[in-house]
């Protein structure tokens, strides 16, 4: 049997990877542990060169690291027709994208048209034409019975789920404020650095990852993130029709200068490549499209959300996030600051005056520990915090094999929760909508 034509269903309980164009490292950290109902050999299929050196390099620090190694076989394929020879090839049932954004809404639509299932990092649309491609493409899916899944890394980060939980809670939190345009209800915000640490080594950023073309803005990029946490935690298990349910009111975006030494350290690269000099200033500043913002409502909640970029963390720092819910009976706000060590720290600071209110909270930690053991509360200046054992707080590196957990079992039951498919196609029209509006009005 050729191996155009094997059986590409992942429904026999067998998955086998495919890796097309690995450019970021996200695409090794989804095999940085081994998973039941894998196979250990990987095709990758790339144009070759640093990207490709370096998620192989990544992937042999896996399976060669003393504790716990992975034992992943590559199988690389280089060549300028890389994706002809995968589409061809099928040598697997789940393509994994991570890299270049250019051209991987495109990808993802051959993958689906070629009978292969998809796993792909965020973004999956970095512009509006390509949220169009995109939902044409889960049209595709769903016909083909095909599982398209986006990489949501921060569902599984303790605070944001324990976020989540409190406000379900109607004796503790009470409802979720409806807000203004001028005080949301909703404000989410993710600081991100260029300089940063990934399984022990500095990063070595692509040139093109400052270019807004290849990257995407950061409101179409990491904000993903921050949408998708606002719909997770907000309206959990419920479907949002972007149509009916979304209304963006503003949006803005704004640059952060980056200087030549700077670039040069993050990406080894001691000049500015020519598709970047059109956003330099005074020959040695590189305006990056690493700041935006979007106002909107979700089913008539003002929420807001905020994502930027700077250059390093502060000692002990790394990327930050901050959230506020804001109920009639509490407010549930994270902070990761300073003050908390840079340590993600969930507060819950009561509305008004509650005489009961700190019994309905020890009551609700107690309910809660039915499923998160040992989680407790210590009091603050204006309510409490609460403290949660180290052993929730695997890291952002381990949340990958999270995430590649629950989309195996999507695989295995041969579909995804009701949701999830409108939701997707509602975080990308909230990002690529509001980039344009963005856009459209900063010209």
């Amino acid at each position: 049997m050729n191996s155009a034509s094997k059986n590409t269903s992942a429904g026999n309980g067998n998955v086998k990877i495919i890796t097309l164009d690995p450019g970021h490292f996200h695409a090794a950290l989804v095999q940085k542990e081994m998973y039941s109902g894998i196979d250990p050999e990987v095709n990758v299929y790339a144009p070759g060169g640093a990207e490709l050196e370096a998620h192989l390099a990544l992937i042999k620090q896996y399976n060669e690291r003393k504790e716990n190694p992975t034992k992943w076989v590559e199988k690389v394929y280089t060549g300028s027709d890389y994706l002809e020879k995968m589409l061809s090839e099928k040598k697997g049932n789940v393509v994994v994208l991570a890299g270049n954004n250019r051209q991987k809404t495109e990808y993802i639509n051959k993958a689906i048209d070629a009978g292969l299932n998809v796993l792909g990092d965020k973004p999956m649309a970095i512009n509006f034409q390509n949220f169009n491609l995109l939902q044409n493409t889960f049209a595709k899916a769903a016909q083909k019975k095909l599982l398209l899944y986006d990489i949501m890394t921060e569902r599984s980060e303790i605070t944001n789920l324990l976020q989540r939980e409190l406000a379900q809670s109607p004796e503790l939190f009470g409802e979720l404020k409806k807000g203004t345009s001028n005080d949301p209800s909703v404000i989410l915000e993710s600081v991100h650095f260029f300089y940063k640490f990934v399984s022990g080594k500095v990063l070595t950023r692509p040139s093109w990852f400052f270019d807004p073309t290849q990257q995407g803005d950061a409101i179409a990029d990491v904000g993903t993130h921050l949408i998708d946490l606002v719909q997770w935690e907000c309206f959990p298990d419920q479907t949002i029709d972007y149509k009916k349910d979304i209304k963006i009111n503003s949006s803005r975006i704004w640059p952060e200068p980056l200087t030549l030494s700077q670039f040069s350290l993050i990406t080894n690269q001691s000049t500015f490549p020519e598709y970047l000099k059109q956003y330099v200033k005074s020959d040695t500043i590189l305006q990056t499209h690493g700041n935006g913002e979007i106002n909107y409502t979700l089913k008539d909640v003002h929420v807001k959300t905020i994502a930027r970029w700077e250059y390093k963390a502060p000692p002990g720092g790394g990327d930050t996030h901050y959230s506020i819910l804001k109920g009639t009976k509490s407010n549930l706000e994270i902070k990761q600051g300073k003050e908390e060590g840079y340590q993600p720290t969930l507060y819950i600071i009561p509305v008004g005056n509650q005489n009961s209110f700190e019994s309905t909270l020890k009551n609700t930690i107690t309910r809660l520990n039915a499923s998160y053991a040992g989680v407790t509360t210590e009091k603050t200046a204006n309510g409490w915090k609460l403290v949660i054992p180290q052993s929730y707080k695997i890291g952002h590196e381990a949340h990958f094999g999270q995430v590649m957990t629950r989309y195996l079992q999507y695989l295995k039951d041969k579909k995804l929760p009701e949701w999830e498919v409108p939701n997707m196609l509602a975080k990308y029209y909230t990002a690529t909508k509001g980039l344009e509006m963005a856009t459209t009005n900063t010209k």
